[in-house]
């Protein structure tokens, strides 16, 4: 998956002053040498036809630079200072805010740093960063709307071209892929393998385009999903005749922070397949339910917590959880019907992830000093248990079918 670097970086700098070629160098705590980038493809216009120069205040050494290439060749991806994102507010006016239990207020929406390029041995590379001190030099040369567009489009191609290597679907009109009645422990095991890869894969889309404005679009386009892409399409169609129902339960799939309460699947009757009734989209409620468990926890826990701490553990899990319901349930009760074994299956390693994530969420909640952090915390906590009950259910539900 993708080298985020940014905690590692003590200064560089970006030249896209010659039209069509983006070079560099990078200097990372705890190397010898900088990294020297050489890349086809322009930034966007803010930095097209400059020289941006970066330093980070508190660079900190980290494994994720291991294994890094000194010699960064291939494309460029998105890279901009004017890229949006919810940043944490600093210092007192942030921990006020978190005391009065105001989570929306204790983030506010800043331009960031946010340089991506794919290399031809490392693959995708980020640096993404709102604290880096900037200095951009005048423009050599101007990037206009369309070249952009065209930059962007180029952009979004490599993100997919990488993707599908990370993904490494079958090829189903390869010999020996036929579709089989029932399928060996080894056969699901390499089956698993690909949707593990899959759920990574998709999590790191999200991350990239949560808050595009068209993120529902561009997530399909760089997933390979050709197929919603079509839909959305025709939605798109529809809805420019006029001809969209807006009682679609389909489009109304967004939760708010208030739906975290737990509550509304108490008393609920279990369908066949052992879920919860379904609607007339093939979203089953409880993935929804995990996908809002997950996006609340980013909202959260400290953004600049690395691997291995507990809120990496919380959300990585829970976005696990998530990634491993939908291939799961999402399209059970439609025509197609996955074997059970398969089911119980991604049902048990879910089980497995959401132990995990309930206890990082134990450890935030004995650390956290401050009362409305732990008031969220014991929300969540109650909402990853109710969401391991019906997991639970769904399995009983279907060992007896």
């Amino acid at each position: 998956m993708a080298w985020r670097i940014e905690q590692a970086v003590i200064r560089g700098e970006i030249d896209n002053t010659v039209e069509g070629r983006t070079t560099g160098r990078i200097w990372l705590a705890g190397c010898d040498a900088p990294l020297q980038l050489s890349l086809e493809g322009d930034c966007w216009r803010d930095l097209a036809g400059t020289r941006l120069q970066f330093e980070n205040p508190a660079p900190r050494p980290g494994p994720e630079t291991a294994g890094l290439a000194v010699r960064q060749s291939g494309v460029i991806g998105d890279m901009t200072a004017s890229r949006k994102a919810k940043v944490p507010l600093a210092g007192d006016e942030h921990l006020e805010a978190l005391r009065s239990g105001q989570q929306d207020i204790a983030f506010e929406w800043r331009n960031i740093l946010y340089l991506e390029w794919f290399d031809e041995f490392n693959g995708r590379v980020i640096i993404e960063a709102s604290t880096f001190a900037l200095r951009i030099s005048a423009h050599i040369w101007e990037l206009d709307e369309d070249a952009e567009a065209a930059q962007k489009l180029a952009n979004l191609n490599a993100m997919r071209d990488f993707m599908a290597l990370v993904i490494q679907r079958r090829d189903v009109d390869m010999p020996g892929t036929e579709p089989v009645d029932e399928l060996d422990e080894f056969a699901w095991e390499e089956r698993l393998k690909e949707n593990d890869r899959l759920t990574d894969a998709y999590q790191e889309v999200l991350e990239k385009y949560l808050d595009d404005d068209d993120s529902e679009r561009k997530e399909a386009f760089v997933m390979g999903w050709d197929g919603l892409l079509d839909a959305l399409a025709e939605r798109d169609e529809a809805d420019a005749h006029g001809e969209l129902d807006e009682d679609d339960p389909r489009l109304h799939r967004s939760l708010e922070a208030d739906d975290f309460e737990g509550d509304d699947f108490e008393g609920e009757d279990f369908n066949e397949s052992g879920g919860i009734p379904f609607d007339d989209s093939n979203s089953h409620p409880l993935q929804i339910r995990a996908q809002a468990l997950a996006t609340q926890a980013m909202d959260l826990v400290d953004k600049g917590d690395g691997p291995g701490s507990p809120s990496y553990l919380l959300v990585t899990n829970l976005l696990q959880v998530s990634g491993k319901l939908a291939s799961a349930l999402n399209d059970y009760g439609s025509s197609y019907q996955p074997e059970s074994g398969f089911v119980l299956a991604l049902l048990k390693r879910c089980l497995n992830w959401l132990n995990e994530a309930l206890g990082a969420c134990h450890q935030l909640h004995e650390a956290a000093t401050d009362s409305a952090k732990r008031a969220n915390l014991e929300k969540l906590q109650a909402a990853a248990f109710l969401v391991r009950e019906q997991i639970l259910a769904i399995r009983r539900n279907f060992k007896k079918t």
